[in-house]
């Protein structure tokens, strides 16, 4: 168990290690981004603890309240931090039990800086009760990460990327991996991630607040916008169809037979057929889980199959520019999607209801996914002596 296999120490011709980019590495690094954006959220009113030295802000207190749903959330929430720094660091050839180590540590530092930091968010409590608890989790995500290795499991999953990815793939399907979470968040139109007009707004109205000459631009900001018009069953049926080609052309650059990305257009629309209706169970109750299923929806998505099906056979550098464009329309098209009455109860659900703690993780994603997988795009299109194409 204390030697790295051979699919977890590739050698090269010259005999000497080579370090292959592993899928665990950017995801540990995304879901450290966002645990701590949602142990700090919301990020408003800071200040200095009262009566507090530097020192004594390094100790955290025992919490004496008990909750057995944040218990279980701070528990299990860190589960996969430590299985991912575990996998990155045996991927980059690190020992064992240096591994555990990191696995361990890496997620603990994460935690004490996050429950330091909420001592200067009055809404939010730090507990050295919290901090215990992300430490276990982070233990028994090192442990099953380790007994997976030590089964073969994790070299399975390698040998069944290297047939059906191409080596330079980790970027993709951590983007991949984190679109059905975004899907999470309510969403204007179905499958219609990247709105972030309206935070961006707050963001400069509140950037621009007390500054005497930006007022004339303050006031444009607050105004309050005319409603915009509903979308038309074209605009919506489209707009839902590129979100889901978008991702489809993404996972499209790093396929490279045709009906490996016939299967991988099919997978993305299970994909988001399960995460939308998980987003339905979750806002309106299981009774209502499959509502998202309209005649428009089910529409919009036959037709990003179809269109799909038809791009299957281009090269990947042809496949990526596709994909720019795609995305720029599905961004475009979110911005001038209007907020009916039941996206805005979702949102209200989210926001101020039960879902707050996850309101943070889901919303960023949805905001940023299809900004990250334009520039993941961009870089496959602008890459020079790209030779690969489908059916090779």
């Amino acid at each position: 168990m204390g030697r790295v296999s051979a699919f977890w120490r590739p050698r090269g011709a010259d005999g000497q290690l080579v370090r292959h980019r592993s899928l665990a590495a950017p995801l540990a690094l995304a879901y450290a981004a966002l645990v701590l954006y949602a142990s700090l959220y919301p990020f408003t009113d800071w200040r200095w603890p009262p009566g507090q030295g530097i020192g004594a802000l390094l100790v955290l207190p025992w919490s004496p309240y008990t909750n057995d749903f944040d218990l279980a959330a701070n528990l299990l929430g860190y589960v996969p931090m430590g299985a991912l720094v575990l996998i990155a660091a045996r991927r980059s050839g690190i020992g064992l039990w240096p591994s555990l180590a990191l696995a361990v540590c890496v997620p603990a530092a994460l935690s004490h800086l996050a429950e330091v930091l909420q001592q200067f968010l009055p809404r939010r409590v730090p507990s050295l009760k919290d901090f215990a608890a992300n430490c276990a989790g982070a233990t028994a995500g090192a442990l099953l990460a380790a007994a997976a290795h030590a089964l073969g499991l994790v070299d399975r999953w390698h040998q069944w990327r290297e047939r059906w990815f191409v080596r330079d793939s980790a970027g993709a399907l951590a983007l991949m991996a984190l679109w059905p979470i975004g899907l999470l968040f309510p969403t204007p139109v179905p499958l219609g991630l990247g709105q972030i007009g309206p935070m961006l707004r707050e963001a400069v109205e509140a950037a621009l607040r007390g500054v005497p000459w930006a007022e004339p631009a303050r006031a444009l900001l607050t105004a309050t916008p005319a409603a915009a018009p509903a979308l038309s069953a074209l605009s919506e049926v489209a707009i839902t169809a590129a979100g889901l080609l978008g991702p489809t052309l993404l996972a499209y650059t790093v396929v490279p037979s045709v009906w490996k990305r016939f299967a991988a257009a099919l997978g993305a629309a299970a994909l988001a057929a399960a995460a939308m209706t998980m987003s339905t169970w979750l806002n309106f109750g299981p009774l209502h889980a499959l509502a998202w299923a309209g005649t428009t929806t089910l529409l919009a998505l036959a037709i990003g199959l179809g269109v799909a099906g038809l791009l299957a056979p281009l090269r990947s550098r042809l496949v990526a520019g596709v994909g720019l464009m795609v995305l720029t329309g599905l961004v475009a098209g979110v911005a001038n999607a209007p907020a009916d009455p039941y996206f805005a109860q979702s949102l209200q659900a989210w926001e101020q209801g039960r879902f707050v703690r996850f309101h943070g993780i889901a919303q960023w994603v949805g905001w940023g996914w299809p900004y990250a997988a334009a520039v993941w795009l961009l870089t496959r299109w602008s890459a020079r002596g790209d030779r690969l194409s489908a059916g090779t």
